[in-house]
């Protein structure tokens, strides 16, 4: 695993130990971030099921000003640190270690809201829908930002999440990501 562009282009990371994370590929991490992308000018980045943080890390190394990584494993956490330092990044991320849910609960009691949103759940552990659902109630999306929600191919996730849209539903092999923004004009039942 490795920081694939940016200003820390070729750092690798390390994977965390054990079998109950599965890191983004680098091939489906270009793709998100040439949909996405695939640079920035500052904002801010949620990285809700940060794993080995590769995804955070690649915003940042793009040019993301800050990041917030959440995981409820230890071990995540403790990758997730050690990722940002050998980037060389400690002082652009906040780690925290957190059930995904109370994680989304405490930033907005923050008033934290971000230019981007990584939602890269364990597949047997998916609640994408009531993250997506929580996420459009409670205005965590800039106005311009985006969501990028990897998961089981398998998986289909509705078009709209309240305010929420679907943009662009691509899929690599066994692997789908979903992108999601903002739409201002709500759908009625």
């Amino acid at each position: 695993m490795r920081v694939i562009s940016g200003r820390k282009k070729g750092t690798l990371l390390k994977a965390v130990p054990g079998m109950n994370t599965r890191p983004t590929t680098d091939k489906v991490k270009e793709s998100i971030f040439n949909m996405i992308g695939p640079y920035f000018q500052g904002g801010e980045a949620l990285d809700l099921y940060g794993g080995a943080g590769g995804l955070g890390i690649e915003a940042l190394s793009r040019g993301v000003e800050k990041a917030v990584f959440v995981d409820r494993d230890f071990k995540a956490v403790k990758t997730i640190r050690n990722n940002l330092k050998a980037a060389a990044m400690e002082n652009q991320a906040e780690v925290y270690r957190n059930e995904a849910g109370r994680a989304l609960q405490a930033l907005v009691k923050r008033k934290k809201s971000f230019s981007l949103i990584f939602l890269d759940p364990p597949y047997a552990k998916q609640q994408l829908k009531e993250d997506l659902t929580f996420i459009g109630e409670n205005a965590l999306l800039e106005e311009s930002g985006r969501i990028v929600a990897e998961h089981d191919a398998k998986v289909n996730l509705d078009n709209r999440y309240g305010m929420l849209e679907l943009v662009r539903r691509e899929t690599y092999g066994d692997t789908a990501v979903s992108i999601y923004r903002l739409n201002e004009t709500e759908e009625s039942d």
